[in-house]
């Protein structure tokens, strides 16, 4: 009897050597394609999805006490911007979202308290593919801002603008131009706009085009948005955007322009350099030129030094 378990063991013990081989490389093989199907699926939603944006923050103080160069004795400056972008791409289906806050607040003993800057624009552009590099594409556009605003003319505080005074909705259907992630460029011949004046007092002085006592006005016409986004390299970041709008209904050779630009450069892990610059030129908005009742071109320029995080 004991010889024969002596036969048989070294048996049983080179039977459990194989199954538990057989059982490791099983185990093994499991492991790798289940790593594989979650790569693959994560893959698979980074290339859905593209997404990022950053946010700026800059901050300067001074002051002053009985200096002979002169100036204000106190002064404060804070501008911050919150850029996002959300791309999504699969098969024949595209969605194109874009949002920008902006705002800017200055204080001097001489100036007092005023904004320098306010921005809420929403963009979202869906589009479905015809041919190599075209869409078909609806386009959605809010765009307003965020605190009242004033101008300034001859030292004068006015009140002339609010959240929602104006405001600016696109609703249109066109083609879609999109080469490449970082440049398209969107064009309509059907594009419906409405300008809205909330403010009472606004729209009972008929600012922004709407007619005096009326808090909207509907327009109907052509409209063009081009869009670039790219990173130049590590360290510089641009993002700019061009929307042209055309009123069929009045006066349809005066384009409105809306033209912004933001330029970021990073010069260290937390200190940035941006320069945000935007060019406006719409007909129906008489604040400005040289008799204060005139349309004119509209220029903000914004050079900041501060922190940046990019996501």
């Amino acid at each position: 009897m004991v010889k024969r378990m002596k036969k048989i063991l070294p048996v049983l013990f080179l039977i459990n050597t194989v199954i538990s081989q057989a059982q490791d490389e099983t185990v093994k093989k499991l492991q790798t394609d289940a790593g594989k199907t979650i790569k693959k699926e994560t893959d698979t939603i980074q290339k859905t999805w593209k997404k990022g944006g950053l946010f700026n923050i800059n901050l300067s103080q001074g002051s002053l006490s009985n200096w002979a160069a002169g100036g204000d004795d106190f002064s404060l400056s804070l501008n911050s911007i919150l850029s996002l972008y959300g791309f999504y791409k699969k098969d024949k289906h595209s969605w194109d979202n874009t949002l920008d806050l902006n705002f800017g607040y200055l204080r001097t003993t001489s100036l007092g308290s005023r904004k320098n800057d306010d921005r809420f624009d929403l963009l979202s552009k869906y589009g479905y593919a015809i041919a190599s590099k075209w869409n078909v594409a609806a386009l959605f556009n809010f765009r307003t801002q965020l605190a009242n605003g004033y101008t300034y003319s001859n030292n004068i505080k006015t009140f002339s603008s609010a959240f929602l005074s104006p405001a600016y909705l696109i609703l249109s259907l066109g083609l879609d131009y999109k080469p490449n992630d970082r440049f398209s460029v969107f064009m309509s011949p059907v594009t419906a706009r409405w300008v809205i004046v909330k403010d009472d007092s606004l729209s009972a002085k008929g600012y922004y085009g709407v007619s005096p006592g009326d808090h909207s006005k509907s327009e109907f016409g052509a409209f063009v948005s081009a869009n670039y986004i790219q990173d130049i390299n590590k360290t510089v970041n641009y993002k700019g955007r061009l929307d042209l709008f055309s009123n069929y209904k009045h006066k349809p050779e005066k384009v409105d322009v809306f033209f912004s630009n933001l330029l970021s450069v990073k010069l260290s892990r937390i200190l940035s350099a941006t320069w945000n610059v935007d060019l406006i030129y719409d007909d129906d908005v008489r604040l400005f030129g040289k008799d204060g009742k005139s349309p004119a071109w509209q220029l903000k320029s914004l050079v900041g030094l501060g922190l940046l995080v990019k996501f």
